[in-house]
């Protein structure tokens, strides 16, 4: 057997979908453990696409790695669960003659909130782990596949050309057909992996055999490799709880000479494909005669976009100069909006900088914010700032609103995951959560290349500047300023941050940032209190903000004396005293619509940046 041989003889068939087969034993569990409590069962779906003619079959190991298996606790049993997928395979393939290729499967732009976002670091450590399982039980080939991430895919080819000599075969996958999601062609994609040492590059998963040989199309025939497709077997539907897809086997008989006229030597199936998919690509190929030669219909590079119009001064050029001031005003929670529109109005006469508006905080339903930002902006000349949380959009709504955000001239987005549902009205509402807040980041960024999620041109560049959330109230400030470090790597232009209560907070939160080298503008947050028991709801029921218990002290004292108000204020303009002190940038949240506690705070920064302007001219 000698699998370049036959690659560079004639095209090979290699089998389908295995989870689609495994499906029936439950959504939420673990594919890859069925090989240590189902061996027959996965015996036998080896054997049914090796009697429906595929040369190739592939090891149920797809997310048989550390990160994956770790959500279900099986992070101890990697070893045992790959060691046991080779050996099925092997069981199901004695003296047919097939081939068995070790898979691996990518990792990023899963978008799988129920695990944290590895690093680069630790996607390379888990693929060596599962890359030396499956090399050590002699696999025929490694086969990398679903990585829409190419620097992901490209890091894991060099290691796996660095450790092994076996033929490797490296799959993108793709949401538009013939781009990557960053907007890169398939076509010179793929001969950076040849390029890289990968024998056989090619596509598979999202797309139909439709869309996929359309993609092809673009794709030249490459010199030092060949090329692979493994489509789907149709667009996914629901029925009832579960993904289905259509299972019209003889259209894809077509398809397995279709893939052969482009230059395609190794022809697969992804999700959805069973044993008769396969049999159907087999039937349908005219010969396995390879082609040597082809027409290429390149696909057009995205043009030159023109960029929107910016919105006057930028927030992050103000504030590297003077201070600058953003206020918060929650939407109202009935249709009553005058109040909101009269303190936006006063605010902005105040000279605050910008309205920031959230997006339904602390999980309580209200009026829709890019509503009022619209009319704030259109009717009334007031910058918004509009947070959008990853709480309530999936990754479809997130993408409309982004959009719309940019048609609407809304400019400025604070990217938030938002407070857990079961904290509001409706605690048994689903919290969606596609994206994390720092992903949510790097796909509003997107937009000012004028590509989309899936890579598709937009046909205009956006001009979104984008704000990160940053909670300071935690007791190891240098481990939480690791996160911003991430959410500026993503594309965070500056930083907002809780209110704080603590004036030395503000010391300490100036000097892990230099000390992590973080130089994106902050913009420290404040909220007065208005009476002892605001100041004991905020410190013991509301996430991510403490109280001192001098501070709360001082409430309690004051409500004795019917000044709880006004030593809210007075303790709002000692931290104000601190963040002005090493910050420019200030974010205010107002409190219950009493915008006049706003414009009092605006007005003291105020007069500090007058202090400065008369000293200097003295």
């Amino acid at each position: 057997m000698n699998l370049r041989r036959d690659l560079s003889e004639k095209v090979l068939i290699a089998d389908g979908a295995m989870g689609t087969l495994l499906y029936s034993y439950g959504v939420d569990r673990s594919f890859e453990e069925l090989n240590l409590s189902h061996p027959d069962d996965i015996v036998a779906i080896h054997r049914a696409y090796i009697e429906a003619g595929a040369d190739i079959i592939q090891t149920n190991t797809y997310s048989a790695n550390y990160i994956k298996l770790s959500r279900y606790g099986l992070q101890d049993d990697i070893k045992k669960i790959n060691q046991a997928a080779v050996r099925h395979a092997k069981e199901a393939a004695r003296g047919t003659g097939v081939y068995i290729f070790g898979t691996i499967g990518g990792i990023n732009g899963a978008n799988d909130a129920r695990i944290a976002a590895p690093s680069l670091e630790e996607i390379k450590r888990s693929f060596r782990e599962q890359l030396y399982c499956l090399l050590l039980e002699g696999v025929d080939a490694i086969l990398l596949e679903t990585y829409y991430d190419l620097d992901e895919l490209k890091t894991v080819l060099k290691i796996t050309r660095e450790t092994t000599d076996l033929p490797i075969v490296a799959n993108v996958s793709m949401h538009e057909p013939g781009l990557l999601q960053s907007g890169q062609t398939l076509a010179s994609a793929l001969q950076e992996l040849a390029d890289l040492g990968a024998d056989v590059v090619g596509a598979n998963c999202r797309l139909g055999p439709y869309h996929m040989s359309k993609a092809l199309e673009s794709v030249p025939l490459l010199e030092n490799a060949y090329l692979a497709a493994y489509p789907n077997a149709s667009l996914p539907q629901m029925d009832e709880g579960k993904v289905i897809y259509q299972t019209e086997t003889d259209y894809f008989e077509q398809y397995g000479e279709i893939f052969r006229q482009e230059g395609v030597r190794l022809i697969g199936g992804c999700c959805g494909t069973t044993p008769d998919h396969i049999r159907a690509l087999r039937r349908g190929l005219k010969s396995i005669k390879p082609v040597t030669s082809k027409v290429v219909h390149p696909i057009l590079e995205l043009a030159e976009l023109d960029a929107a119009e910016d919105a006057g001064v930028r927030l992050t050029d103000k504030v590297k100069e003077q201070y600058t001031v953003l206020v918060e005003l929650d939407p109202p929670r009935t249709f009553d909006t005058a109040k909101f529109f009269e303190g936006a109005q006063e605010l902005d006469a105040a000279g605050v900088d910008a309205i920031t508006i959230s997006d339904n905080s602390l999980a309580t339903p209200r009026i829709s914010n890019m509503a009022l930002a619209a009319i704030l902006k259109q009717e009334y000349d007031i910058r918004p700032l509009i947070h959008l949380t990853t709480r309530d959009h999936n990754l479809i709504g997130m993408h409309s609103h982004i959009m719309g955000f940019h048609k609407l001239g809304i400019q400025d987005v604070l990217a938030v995951t938002g407070d857990p549902s079961k904290v509001g009205d409706f605690p048994g509402a689903s919290s969606v959560f596609d994206l994390r807040s720092v992903e949510l980041v790097q796909l509003i960024k997107k937009f000012n290349d004028g590509i989309s999620y899936t890579g598709k041109s937009l046909k205009e560049k956006a001009r979104f500047q984008v704000a990160a959330a940053f909670n300071p109230n935690v007791l190891k400030l240098d481990k939480a300023v690791r996160l911003i470090e991430r959410k500026v790597e993503y594309g965070a232009d500056y930083i907002i941050t809780q209110p704080i209560y603590d004036t030395e907070k503000a010391v300490q939160l100036k000097e892990a940032l230099v000390e992590a080298g973080i130089t994106v503008p902050v913009f420290v947050g404040v909220m007065p209190l208005l009476s002892s028991r605001n100041a004991e709801f905020l410190h013991n029921e509301v996430p991510g903000i403490r109280l001192t218990d001098e501070v709360r002290e001082r409430m309690r004292e004051a409500d004795k004396s019917g000044t709880g108000r006004e030593e809210g204020m007075a303790i709002a303009k000692e931290i104000l005293d601190a963040i002005c002190e090493h910050f420019n940038g200030v974010y205010i949240i107002t409190p219950f619509l009493h915008y006049d506690l706003s414009i009092e705070l605006t007005k003291y920064v105020q007069s500090k940046e007058q202090v400065i302007e008369i000293s200097s001219q003295n």
